[in-house]
């Protein structure tokens, strides 16, 4: 069994999700997926012109590994543009770095805040009361339980019964 990827540094989650060609309803189209450490390496590489160690450094990776995050999220920007796919944003390893990140249910706004602050009462943009938290990490706590028991449920995955 591969060990788990390790968890990349990102600023937060981007507040756009999806990109599609115009005039092309979304389900008729194929996806490319672009994990969220992908985009954020690509926005810090070819955005803010950082060198592949400055990337490294600011995700808390090395340096070949934001080389090969880089190549990776190129290749599905191209495979997007070239070939009409529909662009989505989603997934990936990564943590918010000492920030919770919230989207509006009413007017798809995202924002961050930094942890200890409590959860904000509206949206900052429309006011609306209707928040979600949006970083995949949140509530992931000391293990992930499932119905028959930890660590893949099921015997001869892990636990104690073997």
């Amino acid at each position: 069994m591969p060990r788990p990827p390790y968890q990349r540094k990102v600023d937060g989650v981007p507040r756009f999700s999806c990109f599609k060609p115009a005039g092309v309803p979304l389900g008729q189209i194929q996806e490319v997926v672009l994990t969220v450490d992908e985009y954020y390496a690509l926005r810090l590489a070819d955005l803010e012109g950082l060198y592949q160690e400055q990337v490294a450094e600011k995700m808390g990776i090395s340096r070949q590994t934001a080389g090969r995050i880089l190549e990776s999220a190129r290749k599905k920007v191209a495979d997007a543009l070239a070939n009409g796919k529909a662009l989505r944003i989603a997934g990936g390893a990564y943590v918010t770095d000492g920030m919770r990140s919230f989207s509006c249910l009413a007017c798809n706004f995202a924002w961050n805040l930094p942890f200890g602050g409590g959860r904000p009462p509206a949206c900052p943009a429309c006011g609306s009361p209707a928040l979600r938290r949006t970083d995949t990490m949140r509530g992931m706590g000391r293990g992930f339980r499932h119905r028959h028991g930890w660590a893949g449920g099921r015997r001869g995955f892990g636990g104690p019964s073997g």
